[in-house]
Formats: structure tokens, sequence, C-alpha cells
């Protein structure tokens, strides 16, 4: 996973559509990569500036998101990246998927996914040694975050290696997917059907669940628009 970071003054919706149109689709039709996504920082994602929260300014401006065999293939794409933005950093993720978009908000290649790709940046908290981080999120806050939202796609990518030095660290990268009225209206994005008692009781019980893995003063959460440029299942 690649966060991107434009020139200062380059559009943000022209800088999406040269990574959507341009840059990730030439990548994608290399060899090594197996499949290919953008999540960008663009106008679609107006609305949800307010759930917008960046600890490590300055937030990226898009994420490349490549499926390839092997990391040691990075110097087949990495001076595109070069050519093209004007910074960039590297993770080697592992990645799991409690819940697969495609298969309730399926997008054709290429075109702009359902609703908003809430990508969070996560660090591990020095409270917590590895294994209890691991236990906390992986094995009982994932089903309070399913149970508590919108959330129609959910991705959850371990770091475990940088690929450059100027990478910035980090733990973790998740990728929530939200139906459009998530962006401005907690009632939609904490599944609340309008209910105020219910949505003060998901709030509570995410935000709890939330504070016991996460430093919040650590965590960069950004609103993007998502493009599957090529599914790595249709290899």
């Amino acid at each position: 996973m690649y966060p991107l970071w434009k020139s200062e003054g380059v559009d943000p919706d022209g800088f999406r559509e040269m990574l959507v149109r341009d840059l990730a689709t030439e990548i994608a039709a290399l060899d090594p990569v197996l499949g290919a996504r953008v999540a960008a920082v663009d106008s679609a994602v107006d609305a949800a500036a307010g759930r917008r929260m960046i600890s490590h300014p300055p937030g990226p401006d898009a994420v490349l998101s490549l499926w390839v065999d092997h990391a040691g293939a990075a110097p087949a794409w990495t001076p595109l990246l070069d050519d093209r933005v004007e910074r960039w950093g590297g993770y080697l993720v592992a990645e799991a998927e409690p819940l697969v978009s495609a298969m309730t908000h399926p997008a054709p290649p290429g075109q702009r996914g359902f609703g908003m790709c809430q990508v969070v940046f996560l660090q591990q908290p020095p409270r917590l040694s590895r294994d209890e981080w691991f236990a906390i999120w992986k094995d009982s806050h994932t089903q309070v975050a399913i149970d508590t939202q919108s959330t129609f796609g959910y991705r959850q990518n371990v770091v475990v290696r940088l690929l450059s030095d100027s990478t910035p660290p980090c733990d973790a990268i998740v990728e929530e997917n939200f139906p459009p009225e998530a962006m401005a209206s907690d009632h939609a994005f904490y599944d609340s059907g309008g209910d105020e008692a219910r949505l003060q009781a998901h709030m509570t019980a995410m935000m709890e669940s939330c504070a016991r893995f996460i430093d919040f003063d650590q965590l960069d959460v950004l609103p993007m628009s998502e493009y599957l440029i090529h599914s790595p299942l249709a290899r």
C-alpha cells in the first residue's frame, strides 16, 4: 500500500483522475501486479470533511493498493510513482477482509465505488504488546465495529515492513466502506435507523472499544473515494 502526496496547487480531482486513468492503470498492466485499487481525497467526499482526523500532517492525498506476489518486484513500478507524485511511502501489508464490499456494492473496474472509503492509519500504543494489540483489535473490536456502524466493506491491513526510508511509521491500515449518507449523518454512519438512543449506544460502544487499542492523538482518518482498477481475482 502506497500513500501518495500531490504537488501543492494540484487540483484533488485532477490528481485522482491522473491516478485512476493513468498511473494505476499503467501499473496494473505490469506482469508482477495482480490487482490495483486507488483511494483518493476528492470533491466527492467533501461532505465527510468533518470525519477527517490528521495526527501526522500532512495526510496523504491518495492511497494506491497493489496485490503482488512479492514486494521485491517494486522496482518495476516505483519509478512510475517518482515521475507522477510529489511524495510517496510504501507498506508491505497482510490483508484480511471481514466484510467484502463487492458482495453488496460491486463497481465496474475503474469506476468510483459506492459511498465513501474511510482509510485509517493505526499505531500500536506502547502500553500494549503486539499480541495484546492483535487480540483486542482483531479478536474483539472487529465485531463491535461491524455491529455498530453501517459498513458494507471492511479491510484490515497489518503492516509487515516499511518499503522506503521516507515512509511514515504505521502498524496497520484499515479501510471501511460506508454508504454516501454516512459522510455527513451520524445516524447513517452508526446505523441507528434514526433512533437517538440507538445512536448514542452505538457511538459509545464504538468509542469505548477503540480506546482499548488506539491512542487517538496518534490516529489518522481520511475519507476517500475508491476505485478498483483491477481485481486480483480476475487473474
